[in-house]
């Protein structure tokens, strides 16, 4: 069965992003509770550790061991956005509902289900000496943040632990796998009830992601291999920074907040970029349920097994105050019952969290070769992420998923399994020679866009006869037919010219739709017709247009808006085993689509330009804008505030370059929320060059300077010269200091 991975990102940002009722207050007093020892430690390490700021706001820290750089690190992120570091752990800790309510009751409750904080702190007291100290930095970094500024009034987490890094182990924007149950389902199982209350749900079948793509010394310029890291996320999910030890940490790159590794970017040696995975990681148990003298039974290779029962509490704020509400939750061998299906109980099995998983986020920053990398890789506990990879010896590579369980090949593991015998158990995991991988392919480049892998190197990819099904249940998209198009084509790459393809704006999704429109069109509307007479001319404009979004484009507005009325089945980028893709679909659909299927919804397009604005003849950058108004997580868009043009579209419809936008509460224009956030691209010669963008500025602080400083560039797809060797840092610092200076 797949991971609902593409439906966890959405829900996780939209979980981010619900209005905090009570974002001015904080709901316990703020105390840290340090004694003079505690701070004195504090002080020492601080010491240890310097920042520099560049002329962009980058924290730049350098620390004597590996621990002092983790602890100036994560000072530097609550410097730049605490309130974001926060958040991220009440989510994970399952404590949302303890500052907005009982919307999200159900939502916790299926964290705490899947995320257990005693196996973490358990997981904290075995750790290694070396990532015990990491583990004990991160903490400190953000503790002696919070002692040196008492302005600061955290929501909810007035002091942080060693072992919260334990239960996010992964540095994806949804790293929570629950194949295709939904917090609805969950509900009604445990409440009884299926009103759409006291949760916020997934988005099903919406397409989220990244594009990342290499290229060997073959296909470049100057002989050196070249990465591009391109993820597609919420808006200022991930700020940049460097962070570098005298103990062999030198990684620059995209951290999500509140984590301590580089999540995607590179170092002297290598570079890697992740994509979210459609790798089966959870799947769905049928459980046979036996009620025995007032107890309850699983039955397991026809044995009777007690259920396990854990009552867990959950807080919930109502009136200005905490109301705890208690669970009885169930769990059998496969793990927790989380949801009800013709009459049997529906456990999940999953790898949400595991200390393996750290490690590998960790280790895999200070890889010195292609060999590293791989014994990195050879942990197997990365469950949410493809990996592309380039390094300094030319080598590139990539690997579809990490962690994936052997299963019995037989079965359609998108479906519900019998979890009353063992032959449907996990036998393991496969190792990583046996998972879908290419290493060094002749034709010079790789790509994956949360696409198929088969076509992950055009047509020296990977055979898809090779592999289970569940390794790849992945279909093609229109971003990966848009790379492979490029790609294919015989150039020497440079930085620049790598830039100037990633952000090839065709939306390639039309070259399929629009000729289907004007083909019914022309066939059943007659000129008399009253359609005939109001189509005509957005007809011919689309017609002539070259399926390139651009910001004075007419065509790409009409485009785009009428795309989102059609049949939702050319949207679903995510697919099950045995499902046609989204490219297929969408074939599909214009080959069969009749006029009532495709002409209405263009009428209805241009009924609505011509309300809001007078005219359908609207371009493109005048309703698709970026606006940052404040630093908030819940941004709120309006009108009448400055914003800017933004040229290039959703990746859904096959844009390089995403930005998701869509009209916010009534508003004229479309405010893009999700997309193109940070983008780089490195070379790995003798020494590093690389480039790189981030939406809107690394400071989440709206007095900053570095708020918006990026926002014109990240407009005009302009790039800055990344900062790597401390010698350039410091010709262009604006600041440098011990953290609590």
């Amino acid at each position: 069965m797949y991971p609902c991975k593409k439906n966890n990102m959405i829900y996780s940002a939209k979980l981010l992003q619900t209005t905090l009722l009570f974002c001015c207050i904080s709901i316990f007093a703020f105390s840290q509770n340090l004694s003079k020892k505690d701070i004195a430690k504090l002080e020492e390490t601080a010491q240890k550790v310097t920042i520099i700021r560049d002329n962009w706001g980058i924290p730049h820290i350098y620390g004597k061991t590996d621990a002092a750089a983790v602890f100036g690190l994560m000072y530097a992120q609550c410097e730049d956005d605490f309130k974001r570091v926060e958040m991220n752990y009440i989510e994970k800790l399952g404590r949302l509902s303890e500052i907005k309510g009982q919307s999200v009751l159900y939502n916790d409750l299926e964290i705490k289900l899947l995320i257990d904080i005693n196996e973490a702190k358990t997981d904290y007291k075995n750790a290694a000496p070396w990532l015990k100290k990491l583990l004990d930095s991160y903490a400190d970094g953000i503790n002696f943040y919070l002692y040196k500024h008492p302005e600061v009034k955290p929501l909810l987490l007035t002091h942080f632990e060693p072992w919260f890094p334990l239960l996010w182990t992964d540095g994806s924007i949804g790293a929570i796998s629950t194949a295709d149950l939904s917090v609805g389902e969950l509900k009604a199982f445990y409440s009884g009830s299926n009103e759409k209350t006291a949760y916020v749900e997934r988005e099903k079948n919406v397409q989220t992601g990244s594009n990342g793509f290499a290229f060997a010394p073959s296909k470049t310029a100057s002989g050196n291999a070249i990465l591009y890291i391109n993820p597609h996320t919420t808006f200022y999910f991930r700020p940049e920074v460097q962070v570098s030890s005298e103990e062999g940490l030198n990684a620059y790159g995209a951290v999500t907040w509140g984590q301590f590794f580089i999540y995607q970017g590179f170092n002297e040696n290598c570079g890697w970029m992740h994509t979210s995975s459609n790798v089966d990681v959870a799947d769905m148990y049928a459980e046979k349920i036996v009620l025995k003298k007032n107890k309850l039974f699983y039955e397991y290779d026809k044995k009777l097994i007690p259920i396990i029962e854990k009552e867990i509490t959950i807080k919930y704020l109502e009136n200005g105050k905490l109301v705890p509400k208690t669970f009885k939750t169930y769990f059998t061998n496969n793990g927790p019952i989380m949801a009800k299906r013709d009459g049997k109980w529906i456990s999940l099995k999953s790898n949400n969290r595991s200390m393996n998983s750290l490690i590998q986020s960790w280790v895999r920053t200070k890889s010195k070769d292609f060999n590293d990398y791989k014994k990195a890789m050879d942990l197997k506990a990365n469950t949410s992420n493809n990996t592309v990879y380039a390094d300094s010896k030319g080598n590139i590579a990539y690997w579809h998923g990490n962690f994936i369980p052997v299963r019995d090949k037989n079965l359609n593991w998108s479906k519900v399994v019998d979890g009353s015998i063992s032959a449907t158990q996990w036998k393991g995991l496969h190792e990583v020679n046996e998972t879908v991988h290419l290493y060094n392919p002749t034709n010079g480049w790789l790509q994956n866009c949360n696409s198929t892998p088969y076509t992950a190197a055009g047509t020296n990819s990977p055979k898809k006869e090779d592999y289970p099904a569940y390794m790849a249940p992945d279909g093609e998209n229109f971003r990966g037919i848009n790379a492979v198009r490029i790609f294919s084509q015989d150039k020497k790459y440079t930085l620049d010219k790598v830039i100037t393809d990633g952000y090839d704006s065709k939306l390639s999704i039309f070259e399929i739709l629009i000729p289907a429109l004007t083909e019914v069109f022309e066939k059943n509307i007659k000129p008399t017709d009253a359609a005939y007479i109001e189509l005509a001319e957005p007809i011919s404009a689309l017609k002539n247009w070259d399926y390139y979004a651009k910001e004075n484009s007419i065509a790409t507005t009409l485009a785009v808006e009428w795309a989102y009325k059609l049949d939702p089945i050319i949207q679903k980028a995510y697919v099950n085993e045995g499902e046609t893709d989204q490219v297929e679909n969408t074939k599909k659909f214009a080959k069969n689509a009749t006029s009532d299927q495709l002409v209405p919804q263009l009428q209805a397009v241009v009924k609505d330009l011509k309300a809001k604005w007078g005219t359908w003849q609207i371009p493109w950058g005048e309703i698709n804008r970026f606006q940052r108004s404040n630093g908030d997580i819940n941004l709120k868009y309006d009108d009448s505030k400055p914003s800017l043009p933004i040229a290039y579209g959703p990746g859904s419809w096959g844009s390089l370059p995403s930005f998701k936008s869509s009209y916010q509460n009534g508003s004229k224009k479309r405010y893009g929320y999700n997309g193109n956030s940070f983008v780089c691209v490195v070379e790995f010669g003798s020494k590093i060059k690389a480039k790189s963008l981030l939406a809107g500025g690394n400071s989440g602080d709206i007095n900053s300077k570095h708020f918006f400083d990026q926002a014109q560039m990240y407009q005009n797809g302009q790039f800055k010269d990344v900062l790597f060797y401390k010698d350039d840092v410091e010709k262009n610092a604006e600041r440098t200091y011990h953290p609590g200076e």
